[in-house]
């Protein structure tokens, strides 16, 4: 049975010299015209590369963290995907369009323009979070005026998307700083108002002085004591000096009764101490609670002052703008070329080694 012949086998099957020489002839002539238009007309590879910045490559890690500031907004693996984001969007593309003249240059409709656009310049993210403009034009001035267009529209875009998240962040960090600046007030007025109720200047030591005052009027009882005792040695007890010291003794007893007292309406009593300590210590940890909030919602404040004198340093061109010294090859006919040229090499070896079974004409 005759196998079937392929198409490579029909061509190679003209044998005549003449249409032998033809079909090579014009397989040739096509593989040169393709060769042609892969190196012309000659185009231009644009490109610039940017990466979006944190505070750290800015040298304002220490300051930004100082002043309870995060380091990025978005974060680093955040930042890289909004800023390829932004780069793709059609707000960008508008912005590098009207900067550029571009519809007035290629003379199409704003519409047409957008898309030739978005079909010509490649954004790609690269390793290490840079971002790459790229476009191949025949008019290298022409390539290198978008891309830059499109880095700076890149930049703006960035800064307007930080600065309004600082300014949420800055509303929020306001109303915080009014309703801790009214908590401390609130709590510095109680303070102040047990301090004048109690006439402690400073409630604390003035507490912990009533609070050594049993320990001391004990020692006292324990000196008069041993000086009643001394003085019986001497003198009877209706001696006035002793009947001085008995009444002293008895004083400093009733004194450290009252003292000694868990009532808290005795004054200097210990219930008066543990009642007026705790509502202190109260006092002073709300008072302390309260300035520590209203610091460091403050400091936070402070930040975004910091943050927003950042935000139009988002991003820092790696490279400016500039045309690829490579020489650049039209891909289509390079590849049609060598289509031709592989059904070429196809035809010949199959004319010098036929399958088996194919007899070639003669």
């Amino acid at each position: 049975m005759t196998p079937r012949v392929s198409i490579i086998g029909r061509l190679a099957e003209l044998r005549s010299p003449r249409s032998v020489w033809t079909r090579r002839t014009i397989l040739a002539f096509l593989i040169a015209i393709c060769a042609v238009f892969t190196f012309f007309p000659e185009r231009y590879r644009a490109v610039v590369s940017l990466s979006p910045t944190d505070p750290s490559s800015l040298g304002l890690s220490s300051t930004l963290g100082q002043l309870g500031s995060s380091g990025s907004l978005f974060g680093n693996q955040a930042a890289i995907e909004i800023s390829l984001k932004i780069a793709r969007s059609l707000y960008v593309r508008q912005i590098v369009a009207k900067r550029t003249n571009l519809a007035d240059r290629l003379e199409m409709t704003s519409i047409e323009t957008d898309r030739w656009l978005k079909k010509h310049v490649v954004i790609r993210s690269l390793r290490g979070g840079i971002l790459q403009f790229e476009l191949l034009d025949s008019d290298p001035e022409f390539g290198v005026m978008v891309v830059g267009a499109f880095a700076e529209a890149v930049r703006e875009q960035l800064g307007i998307v930080a600065r309004k998240q600082i300014d949420t962040k800055r509303q929020i960090l306001v109303d915080l700083v009014d309703q801790s600046s009214d908590r401390l007030s609130r709590a510095q007025a109680a303070f102040d108002t047990f301090r004048l109720r109690t006439r402690y200047s400073d409630p604390e030591n003035a507490i912990a002085a009533i609070g050594t005052r049993v320990p001391l009027i004990e020692g006292e009882i324990r000196s008069k004591e041993i000086e009643l005792a001394a003085a019986s040695a001497f003198v009877t007890e209706n001696n006035m000096r002793s009947k001085r010291v008995v009444a002293e003794i008895n004083v400093l007893k009733q004194q450290l009764a009252e003292a000694r007292s868990t009532s808290p309406i005795n004054q200097d009593s210990v219930g008066r101490v543990v009642q007026e300590s705790t509502q202190a210590e109260r006092l002073r940890r709300e008072l302390n609670i309260a300035l520590g909030l209203y610091e460091s919602y403050k400091r936070f404040l402070q930040g975004t002052t910091v943050e927003d004198l950042t935000s139009t340093a988002n991003v820092r061109i790696l490279e400016p703008a500039f045309v690829d010294s490579d020489r650049q090859m039209n891909l289509l006919p390079l590849a049609i070329g060598l289509l031709l040229l592989l059904l070429a090499l196809a035809i010949e070896f199959y004319t010098l080694r036929p399958p088996v079974g194919h007899r070639m004409p003669a």
